[in-house]
């Protein structure tokens, strides 16, 4: 059998590539560099969001879970391995461990970074000692 040396097959590495990054190709959305630490009362998480407006971030909480959206003010492009791919939002959903005041939290927005202080939720009750 002959091999013809001018037929190449195409692969695209898009799906294998997009799990490394932890972004969301087909839905345009960027995973946003983030910090979680925790203090003895409360967790501060912080968020890179270049490219965004206060009024255009969205957090919700579902049980001990935080997640943060927000819209791009323009389209991001990027371009790898060949592949050009338009972004137009940061989304990024973490578990925090142990109960947390989801009421009592506070977010402050500056120069594109978000921070949240996420209160935990203290469980207990008082012993009298007699």
């Amino acid at each position: 059998m002959v091999e013809n040396k001018d037929e190449y097959k195409i692969r695209t590495l898009q799906p294998a590539f997009s799990s490394l990054l932890n972004d969301d190709i087909e839905k345009q959305i960027l995973s946003p560099l983030s910090c979680l630490r925790e203090f003895g009362s409360n967790w501060l998480l912080e968020f890179d969001l270049p490219l965004v407006n206060k009024k255009d971030i969205k957090i919700t909480f579902n049980g001990n879970a935080i997640s943060v959206e927000a819209k791009l003010k323009e389209t991001y492009s990027e371009e790898k391995l060949g592949i050009k791919t338009k972004f137009e939002y940061f989304k990024k959903t973490l578990t925090l461990p142990g109960k947390i005041d989801s009421k009592k939290t506070k977010a402050k927005f500056t120069k594109g970074r978000l921070t949240i202080t996420i209160p935990k939720e203290i469980s207990g009750h008082k012993i009298k000692i007699e």
